[in-house]
This record gives structure tokens, C-alpha cells and sequence, in this order.
């Protein structure tokens, strides 16, 4: 069985960002080839028949981590070199740069005139709440880097959840040392600039 590849990166834009299903679609394709398929992807590591045959494994029902088989741990190192922190670093890459346009300005937001219109209009507005309780109600137009900016918050939050779970993973199966994701992922990203 071969490894699963890290998602390349997309090319970043203002446009890839504002296009919100896009935006989505490449973190939630990201994280089903790496994160989600966690367990797939370490037991893919294990070599079970480099010891040979024990007829005796399959006495009993293994619930444990393959009866206490461990993976192997230079399997281990280049899936997260080579596969699980670039996966990361991409995402990372990704709503970095997208949160850096949530909070520029935007000269090309095509519904700008319209919220300024509907804004001019609401201010003009008499309401005689006796007539029409709802008149009051207004829910002006959202500005789409204020959307992109919640859309982002959303999805660092995912992030982390996501992480924290595959890292958990990670440290059960391969015995990892470090103590949480971030530290490993700063470590990668050390080794990375040398």
C-alpha cells in the first residue's frame, strides 16, 4: 500500500479565498487524505510479516495497537516529514494568507455600492414601531472580507481539533516524544530551514 500525499498547495489569490465553497473544499479534502484516514495511514506503516507468521496472533482478538506491534519508528518519522506536517504547513499556509486578505482592504467588493446605498436608505428611514413592530429589524449586508474573516476563525478552530485528535493518534501508535502537535510542528518546521 503506498502513502498518501500531502494536498498540494493551491495558488493563492484574493479570488481563492473569497470563493468560500473552494476554500472549504480544499481544507476538508486536505484533512480526509491525512487526518480523517489517520488510523489507515499509520497501520499502512506497520510491516506485520517482517517477523514472520505467528499462528498464535489470531488466537485472540487484538484491540490494542496490533497486539502491541509498534511501527517502526523511521516509518514513522518520514510519514510526518514527508506527508503529515506538510499536510499542515499547506492548511496553515492557506488561512494564514486568507486571513491577511479578511483584513486588507477591498477596492474590487462587488456588493460595496449596494451596502452603501442600503445604509444611506436605513438612516433615511422613519419607523413607527405602533404600525409594524418588525419595522425596526434591519440586518444590513456583510461585507464579504467580514464573512471570510468568520469563515476563517471557523476553520482555525477546526484546526486545532483536528490536530489535537491526529496528534493523539500519532503519539499512541508511533510513541512520540513531544508533548503536543504545535512543539512537533515547530520542530518540523526547524528542521525544515537548515
Amino acid at each position: 500500500m503506498s502513502q498518501p500525499s500531502s494536498t498540494s498547495a493551491p495558488v493563492l489569490s484574493p479570488q481563492f479565498c473569497f470563493n468560500e465553497t473552494v476554500l472549504r473544499d480544499f481544507l476538508r479534502i486536505s484533512r480526509s487524505t491525512i487526518d480523517d484516514s489517520i488510523t489507515q495511514n499509520l497501520n499502512a506503516l506497520l510491516n506485520p510479516a517482517s517477523k514472520g507468521f505467528d499462528p498464535s496472533s489470531t488466537a485472540v482478538r487484538q484491540t490494542k495497537s496490533r497486539g502491541g506491534v509498534s511501527i517502526d519508528p523511521a516509518a514513522c518519522r518520514q510519514f510526518k516529514d514527508n506527508v503529515l506536517f506538510p499536510s499542515w504547513q499547506t492548511r496553515s499556509d492557506v488561512l494564514n494568507y486568507c486571513a491577511g486578505v479578511a483584513t486588507s482592504p477591498d477596492p474590487d467588493d462587488p456588493d460595496h455600492v449596494l451596502r452603501e446605498t442600503e445604509s444611506a436608505r436605513d438612516r433615511e428611514r422613519v419607523v413607527d414601531e405602533r404600525l409594524d413592530p418588525y419595522s425596526a429589524r434591519f440586518f444590513p449586508r456583510e461585507a464579504r472580507t467580514e464573512s471570510l474573516a468568520n469563515l476563517i476563525r471557523n476553520q482555525r478552530t477546526v484546526e486545532e481539533i483536528v490536530r489535537a485528535r491526529t496528534w493523539g493518534m500519532v503519539i499512541e501508535r508511533c510513541g512520540d516524544s513531544s508533548t503536543n502537535w504545535e512543539d512537533a510542528l515547530n520542530g518540523w518546521r526547524e528542521r525544515q530551514r537548515r
